[in-house]
């Protein structure tokens, strides 16, 4: 099996917009099914051979169907994306707040969805995709990527209140109560559901949950692996147990075997990850 993995730093005049940026080419693995989890972040996702094959999105009213480019929305259970055994492509990390000034339609638009790049963005999607597939190599496609995406960009149209909760929320690692985030903004609970929904596609509420499961997921991730416990209780969940219903929640698995399917066995150290992986 060969992997290769490159993370790319985002073109400052997308500082805000985009997120992360990653180059991804895997051959030689066995046919199975990847899990696309929830994050705080959009996803674009432009194939360099065969197109993604989406077997069940996060809104199960959405068919199953294959993309050469996809855009998926912020969601709160997972995908599960089909692969030959090899895959290869470039994928960015979008930010809810950046949905609108980059692809001209709200997060909230996009909410638990999967669409073709080019039913958002248009010729542009198309232009994008046709750019990334013809250049030769990884600095090539990113920057092919991020010129399309710069070009586009148009001002900021995110109230402020929306725009701080949504920095609140990330900043306290979703650990803040939605009454203390709506004080802070000088909101109403009930308008700030409303208004943050409509924005991004989550509650105030389930953004928080993401946001914390996020974290949880990316510190489960990493070497030496904290005991259950001890992560539950570093990323704000109110116990083990409280940590393990989010996570069946969020991938369907409990938080041993997602690291088993991850990472082939708990004990090995290179997760076997894809399209529709956080960055």
């Amino acid at each position: 099996m060969t992997s290769e993995f490159l993370q790319h730093r985002p073109h400052p005049a997308l500082r805000g917009l985009v997120t992360a940026a990653v180059g991804y080419e895997q051959r030689g693995l066995a046919p199975g099914t990847h899990r696309g989890l929830p994050s705080p972040s959009l996803t674009l996702v432009v194939t360099l051979d065969e197109p993604l094959d989406v077997a069940a999105h996060p809104d199960p009213a959405q068919a199953p169907g294959r993309y050469d480019a996809l855009l998926g929305g912020l969601h709160t259970t997972p995908a599960l994306i089909r692969h030959p055994g090899r895959q290869s492509g470039l994928q960015l990390s979008l930010t809810p707040l950046g949905a609108r000034r980059l692809l001209g339609v709200p997060a909230g638009e996009l909410a638990a969805l999967d669409a073709d790049l080019a039913d958002v963005l248009g010729p542009a999607g198309t232009e994008l995709v046709e750019r990334v597939r013809a250049a030769r190599t990884w600095d090539a496609r990113f920057a092919a990527a991020e010129d399309v995406l710069r070009r586009e960009t148009r001002p900021a149209g995110t109230a402020p209140e929306v725009a701080e909760a949504w920095r609140l929320t990330l900043a306290g690692g979703g650990r803040l109560r939605v009454a203390d985030v709506a004080r802070r903004v000088g909101w109403s609970e009930r308008h700030l559901t409303a208004r943050f929904r409509a924005e991004t596609g989550l509650a105030p509420k389930e953004a928080a949950r993401v946001v914390r499961f996020d974290r949880a997921r990316r510190a489960l991730a990493t070497r030496p692996r904290p005991g259950l416990a001890e992560l539950a209780a570093a990323t704000g969940y109110a116990d083990q147990a409280h940590l393990t219903r989010d996570w069946r929640a969020f991938t369907g698995l409990s938080p041993l075997r997602w690291l088993a399917a991850e990472f082939g066995f708990v004990q090995d150290g290179a997760p076997a990850r894809g399209p529709g992986s956080a960055a």
